[in-house]
């Protein structure tokens, strides 16, 4: 029922950007009210001291999920509206969808505490807590009670990275044509990024998280395109990139859920059997095992790429984008080996030359990446 809820939001997040005209239905789910994050606010809760009190405090003074509605007042959102003919960005689903999500939910299942423009609150990610809130502090509940009362269960990294994946992935080719920053869903270093209230304690859940993240974005993906497939060339390019990524994750690590190398010309049957395969590798990451030996061998494996890169044949479009894929997985395979393993390759200056090489896509030299990444593998030899 979780899965289905966060499925059924991404139906309309991703729904938003491919109609016109016409403004997303709202949404009409059978469920629990939302209670708004006022309901979380309690000292004795969530808004006291301590790591296992001060949880609003965090969000509301320094997540920026907070500001995700005030977004929509700024000039740039203006000129974002403008280009897709709408009249205001705080008002069209098209961008309150998951700028302000509590604009998408039927009024009925809206308590007078929520507040729409509270911005990516609580309840996005854990759920409407009309069926749990009063119970989920009791000695007697359980993980499990307060999951089986309608609670996300944010614990499974597969159910975190499709929750997140709704808003963090999918973007129609008419909003980035309108201005809207291109996406890239990576779990681990958003993660790691966001203030954290929440505690991740199993050694190697980066890597997990990285892998599932790219997994569950490449089965959103695969799943829009399927859905309403463009012909435009940055679609597909995105998708070449992250598939690309992910198919040689899979067959370096020897992983047991194989991704196809992707075609570079896909057709819709492609996108629906990237689907089915990014589903199972992203339950597979989920509780994957992870060790020194197994992050360094993969992270001088995707070092060894280079020759993907100097070859002729390949679209360089296509390239930019595999390039930006593998420059992020690099990077949070060095950061794992730090943080596991005690141990940061030094390559900080070489891996700082790759993130220039991708920060224009636009402006991207295979050749010149080519030689950089021989250089962050020379590196990565020498020092690691």
């Amino acid at each position: 029922m979780l899965l289905k809820a966060a499925r059924i939001y991404l139906i309309v997040a991703a729904g938003a950007g491919s109609l016109s005209a016409k403004e997303p239905r709202q949404i009409h789910e059978n469920g629990t009210a939302f209670v708004g994050a006022l309901g979380c606010k309690s000292s004795s809760c969530h808004g006291g001291a301590g790591p296992k009190r001060s949880q609003y405090i965090t969000w509301s003074q320094k997540d920026f999920h907070t500001k995700a509605y005030a977004v929509l007042l700024d000039s740039r959102s203006e000129r974002i509206a403008e280009g897709l003919g709408i009249s205001a960005a705080p008002t069209s689903a098209r961008c309150t969808v998951c700028h302000s999500p509590l604009q998408s939910v039927a009024p009925s299942r809206l308590t007078s505490t929520a507040h729409p423009d509270e911005g990516v609150s609580c309840e996005t990610c854990h759920g409407a807590a009309g069926g749990w809130l009063r119970g989920h502090t009791r000695t007697d509940w359980t993980y499990n009670t307060r999951v089986s009362a309608g609670m996300r269960d944010l614990r499974s990294l597969y159910v975190r990275a499709s929750a997140c994946a709704a808003c963090h992935q999918n973007l129609a080719p008419e909003l980035l044509k309108a201005g809207h920053p291109d996406l890239f869903f990576e779990l681990d270093s958003q993660s790691v990024a966001e203030p954290k209230h929440w505690r991740d304690e199993e050694a190697w859940s980066g890597l997990r998280e990285w892998l599932t993240g790219q997994a569950v974005a490449l089965r959103e993906m695969s799943w829009a395109l399927a859905s309403d497939p463009q012909s435009d060339e940055v679609s597909n390019a995105r998708w070449n990139g992250l598939a690309w990524l992910c198919a040689t994750t899979t067959s370096a690590a020897s992983i047991s859920s194989p991704i196809s190398q992707p075609s570079s010309t896909p057709g819709r049957s492609d996108f629906t059997s990237m689907q089915t395969q990014a589903d199972a590798l992203a339950r597979r990451a989920s509780v994957s095992n992870w060790s020194d030996g197994s992050a360094r061998a993969l992270l001088l494996a995707l070092a060894s790429l280079d020759p993907e890169f100097s070859a002729k044949g390949t679209a360089n479009p296509l390239l930019a984008q595999r390039a930006k894929r593998l420059v992020l997985a690099l990077d949070r395979l060095v950061f794992a080996l730090n943080k596991n393993a005690g141990v940061r390759p030094k390559s900080d200056a070489e891996l700082n030359q790759l993130f220039q090489d991708v920060k224009s896509l636009d402006a991207f030299d295979p050749m010149v990446f080519a030689a950089h990444l021989q250089s962050f593998r020379a590196a990565v030899e020498k020092n690691g």
